[in-house]
């Protein structure tokens, strides 16, 4: 019995492992990578033959954990997909957006192709493979266990992060010996607002768990809804415009949650137009209205009370791409859009049209993404490509962790104490720093952990002798780029853009002067690597 970790190991994103019991391999989630070189990552062949597994047991809906599974069956991929019921309906959703957004950036790469004597850009994947993956999604019920195939069977168990989340308990037998493999997921926190608390799960001998807080602690509820009430009361207190990138699977939710608990306390204004510029992010909200039950007593509260926790007064729900420009002239709002990381979606285009003035505020509602827009202008860029054209920023940016659906490092540790059994827990999910510190800290408390390395594979056993002293000891991490290696790519990209805009340029000279400067300094870099002289 083995366990490989294919994604999401030294990152949050492209989330993807394989289970072998015997001849059978099952896949846990098949995700898209977010950030930097997202769309060469994605490209990427398997590490494996789409059409060896068996079938993918997927955790939850988000695009970082799902979006590549309708590659798998474009390249021969022919089994089920286990989901909870309100997973396999967001996935839909989910994918039916992505395949929309992929085909609408390779129409736009090729026409720019084109231009340059280029060959076209297919899209990852096209709508009949996402259409095909549909009809192989299988939906399940918390708490049941299931066989997958046989030697593997599986247990769904709320993870409390969005709606139809899960931790999965896995069951392994490959006939001689029995082995139980826990996958946290993506945990929500110990006191959530949203959704339910994570199960509590005390046995196993080993378990996947998540790190993209492991090194840090959220502020609490309270304040971290005084923040965000702050910086709300602050800006519209100024007629400005309030532009939110928004996931809009459980954060757009979170956020109508709390616009409706502003105004239901008198602190904004029922005249404050809402727009939510998403018609994906409708439907999602039409499903989370049907579970009631999956909700967190604090939201059930409310409903009981008459109040709908989804739709504050005056929310405009946008469909129409006219309808969405439109909202750009319109100087006094609250604009939700997707995407989350800024890395699409029609929150591209409000920024654009919005960000450069000083008047306007921007918030950060959760996790950003190494390379991403939202990271770059969260890590305090003052000059941005959006759309094709540099933008200046000058408008308020204001960023709000709190809000994030994922535990932090306490929560995280809460629920790794809850096994009684001393399970080997592998830390995976994270930046390199996030997983250095929740590991180290993990075996500070006496657990036995440790962060994988992509490809990395372990040898499961009940007595759990096939993990070694070293590899528990090592921290083993997917090696991160030097940082001169990322310097090096902007560099290009940088070059590239200047040489797709020369024959534009005004000032020629002023940029001739900086270029030959430039070319001055690159070639005292390169003397000095010892790697050959400058050309």
């Amino acid at each position: 019995m083995k366990l490989k970790v294919l994604g999401a190991a030294g990152e949050v994103t492209g989330s993807n492992y394989m289970i072998e019991v015997g001849s059978n391999r099952v896949l846990i989630d098949c995700g898209l990578h977010q950030g930097r070189g997202d769309d060469r990552k994605n490209r990427e062949p398997f590490q494996f033959t789409p059409g060896s597994i068996n079938a993918v047991i997927l955790t939850h809906a988000h695009i970082d954990h799902s979006g590549r599974i309708p590659l798998l069956f474009k390249q021969g991929f022919s089994g089920n997909i286990f989901a909870t019921l309100p997973t396999v309906q967001l996935t839909e959703v989910l994918w039916k957006d992505s395949a929309h957004l992929m085909k609408e950036e390779a129409e736009w790469q090729s026409r720019k192709n084109a231009r340059r004597g280029l060959p076209p850009v297919e899209p990852l994947y096209s709508e009949s493979d996402y259409q095909k993956a549909i009809e192989f999604l299988v939906p399940t019920s918390y708490d049941d266990v299931i066989e997958v195939v046989p030697g593997i069977k599986v247990r769904f168990r709320d993870a409390g992060h969005i709606l139809g989340s899960a931790i999965l308990e896995l069951f392994l037998d490959d006939g001689q010996e029995k082995v139980k493999l826990v996958f946290s997921g993506d945990l929500g926190p110990q006191k959530p607002v949203m959704g339910r608390n994570p199960a509590v799960i005390d046995g196993a001998d080993y378990v996947v768990i998540e790190s993209t807080y492991g090194d840090r602690v959220h502020k609490n509820n309270d304040d971290t809804r005084a923040e965000f009430r702050k910086v709300m009361e602050d800006a519209l207190r100024s007629r400005s415009k309030v532009m939110i990138p928004t996931f809009v699977v459980d954060r757009a939710q979170r956020l109508m949650y709390e616009l409706m608990l502003m105004q239901k306390d008198g602190l904004l204004r029922d005249n404050v137009p809402i727009y939510f510029d998403s018609p994906m992010g409708v439907t999602a909200t039409n499903i989370y209205k049907e579970y009631p039950g999956l909700f967190s007593s604090e939201i059930q509260d409310h409903i009981h009370e008459g109040d709908n926790p989804f739709e504050p007064k005056q929310m405009n729900y946008v469909s129409g791409v006219d309808e969405s420009r439109a909202v750009n002239q319109v100087k006094h709002a609250v604009v939700m859009a997707g995407s989350g990381m800024c890395s699409g979606g029609r929150i591209v285009h409000h920024l654009k049209h919005g960000i450069w003035d000083e008047k306007n505020h921007v918030i950060f509602v959760g996790y950003q993404a190494v390379g991403t827009l939202g990271r770059r202008l969260v890590e305090g860029e003052k000059t941005v490509r959006i759309a094709g054209e540099e933008v200046n920023v000058k408008a308020q940016l204001h960023t709000i962790n709190g809000f994030s659906a994922h535990a932090d490092k306490n929560d995280l540790l809460t629920w790794a104490s809850n096994f009684n059994t001393d399970p080997v827990f592998f830390v995976t999910h994270g930046e390199e720093k996030s997983s250095r510190a929740l590991t180290e800290t993990l075996n500070q408390k006496g657990f036995k952990a440790v962060a994988p390395s992509i490809n990395q594979e372990f040898e499961l056993t009940s007595s759990r002798e096939k993990i070694t002293k070293k590899e528990l000891v090592s921290v083993c991490l997917t090696p991160q780029p030097p940082e001169v290696l990322v310097l090096l790519t902007d560099i290009a990209e940088l070059a590239e853009n200047l040489k797709c805009k020369a024959e534009s340029i005004d000032n020629l000279e002023d940029v001739r002067s900086l270029l030959n400067s430039t070319k001055l300094l690159l070639e005292t870099a390169n003397s000095r690597t010892g790697c050959g002289s400058a050309v």
